[in-house]
């Protein structure tokens, strides 16, 4: 860490212009930081409460403020200031500390040229923009601090725009809305009204006279309000809603008129429509088994089997899909009936379109008799017809 001494006044002029209301007593070099020593310059000061000047020094108090940077790094100043008694025995403040609006102001920990920045740079880029930027100038401040100064901002006040741009936006949808006030020359914003009520944009024209042209949405209620508070104005259409509005013409006559692009020649189906409607055709067919086991599919495709772009499995036959169910809906036969017994069954009812759990519990189960049946043996069953679909 390095120190020295500033004795040049033209030196500090030119690097410090800020710290000429006080008396600079070193500048100390710490590496990533610059450490500038001051304390206030010696003189009576006026009491904040009374306006008696004084210079009794009753003891001293060091502020630490952060202030632009220099060279790439940032800046602290190290201020030495008074605190004073009050000579008037009336007053109710018998002690207080001396101010340097010029560097200071109260209960301020950034000079004010620094607050300036970060709130110049709040305008541009707001919260968390502003602050990487920030910090890449060596000014380490958070979002929240950024959107804290750009709050407390003074709201500008001017004359009233000659072209005004009128609309309302939404602070949260469905519930709460505003009313913005555009210059539609500079395109910056002049107000925000609370609400979208015609009377707070009446009482608004009201108070700022002055406004020639007004650029609006197609509302009638617009018009209206317009019309009561600068009735000279000219009313005018702004652009986006202008072609907004035609878009949508444009948009429903189309529509209306959607069937009569239809009456020309037929027109040839593309080898990619070809090829899309096969899943179709194979999903419409009662039977998508790939081999010819299933008799529901032969006669789908004429006595031949079902086409297929893999190539069939052996020996172990898919189910029908019309047939997609779980084992729940199968039942187990009645000592008095019998599958055998019973008229030899459809072709949508081929074991081979059977599920897997119900086949392989059909083999493992002993065989049936007419004469004598078996209490509770699992016989085959045929299922239940499904729904058409």
């Amino acid at each position: 860490m390095t120190s020295w001494q500033l004795c040049d006044a033209e030196l500090l002029k030119i690097v410090f212009p800020q710290l000429a209301a006080v008396l600079v007593q070193r500048v100390v070099d710490g590496g990533q930081r610059v450490r500038v020593v001051a304390r206030a310059r010696a003189g009576p000061v006026a009491c904040p409460r009374c306006g008696t000047r004084t210079a009794r020094v009753h003891g001293y108090h060091r502020r630490r403020l952060a202030d632009l940077p220099v060279g790439g790094r940032p800046v602290v100043i190290e201020l030495t200031v008074r605190r004073l008694v009050c000579p008037n025995l009336d007053c109710s403040r018998q002690t207080f500390r001396e101010q340097v609006p010029e560097l200071a102001e109260r209960y301020a920990r950034r000079t004010p040229d620094l607050g300036a920045l970060i709130s110049t740079v709040g305008v541009a880029l707001a919260g968390r923009a502003g602050a990487g930027l920030l910090d890449r100038l060596a000014v380490t401040v958070s979002p929240t601090t950024v959107l804290r100064l750009l709050m407390a901002l003074p709201v500008p006040t001017g004359p009233a725009p000659q072209v005004l741009s009128v609309d309302d936006c939404a602070l949260r949808r469905r519930h709460r809305y505003a009313t913005v006030l555009i210059d539609a020359v500079s395109h910056r914003r002049v107000d925000v009204l609370p609400n979208r009520k015609a009377d707070s944009l009446a009482a608004w024209l009201r108070e700022h006279p002055g406004v020639r042209v007004v650029c609006r949405d197609g509302s009638a209620a617009y018009a209206e309000v317009i019309r009561q508070g600068a009735p000279d104005a000219v009313q005018a259409s702004d652009r986006w809603h202008l072609w907004h509005n035609l878009g949508e013409a444009v948009e429903k006559t189309v529509v209306t008129h959607s069937r009569c692009w239809h009456a020309g020649p037929d027109r040839t189906a593309t080898t990619r429509e070809e090829r899309t409607r096969t899943p179709a055709r194979r999903a419409s067919t009662p039977c998508s088994t790939r081999t010819s086991g299933c008799p529901s599919a032969r006669g789908a495709w004429g006595g031949r089997a079902a086409p297929s772009r893999a190539m069939p499995r052996p020996n172990r036959p898919r189910p029908c899909t019309v047939l997609r169910s779980t084992a729940a809906r199968w039942s187990t036969p009645s000592a008095t009936t019998c599958a055998a017994a019973s008229p030899p069954s459809p072709p949508w009812r081929s074991p081979a379109c059977w599920p897997r759990s119900v086949r392989r519990a059909t083999r493992a189960a002993p065989p049936c008799s007419c004469a004598t049946s078996t209490r509770g043996a699992p016989t085959p069953h045929a299922p239940r017809r499904p729904h058409a679909a």
